[in-house]
């Protein structure tokens, strides 16, 4: 066997770790929960003992989730705004609670998406071995 063909063998799929990424799931076994907290990630998954204290997700959750929200959220303004021209309170009020709605529920799905994809891409520590 040579060496290119272990490395083929090893490869981990992508889309199914970034999938049990977003339900906040381990991304190697897909059961255990990945996050003891809102956003901490467990150093261990609780059912197939994956280390997963290795990730690096860093700013990368919140720069996605800024990204995701503005750009949803920015059209629905402009059209609330110039077909609807509700009071400007009112507006800031249905934006607000919507801006941060969004957030608070893809916050924690973007980490777990980002924390599968350096398990499945050997990223950060998470090696071959």
């Amino acid at each position: 066997m040579a060496f290119d063909d272990v490395n083929v063998a090893a490869e981990r799929p992508t889309m199914p770790a970034l999938m049990k990424g977003w339900r906040r799931r381990c991304p190697k076994c897909g059961n255990g929960p990945l996050l003891s907290g809102y956003l901490k990630v467990r150093d261990t998954c609780p059912v197939c003992r994956e280390e997963l204290y290795h990730h690096r997700a860093d700013d990368g959750p919140a720069y996605l989730t800024i990204l995701i929200v503005a750009h949803l959220m920015a059209p629905v303004m402009h059209v609330a705004f110039v077909r609807f021209r509700p009071e400007p309170l009112i507006l800031f009020t249905i934006l607000a609670v919507g801006c941060v709605g969004l957030s608070l529920y893809l916050l924690p799905r973007l980490k777990g998406m980002i924390v599968g994809f350096q398990w499945a891409r050997y990223m950060h520590g998470f090696s071959r071995v």
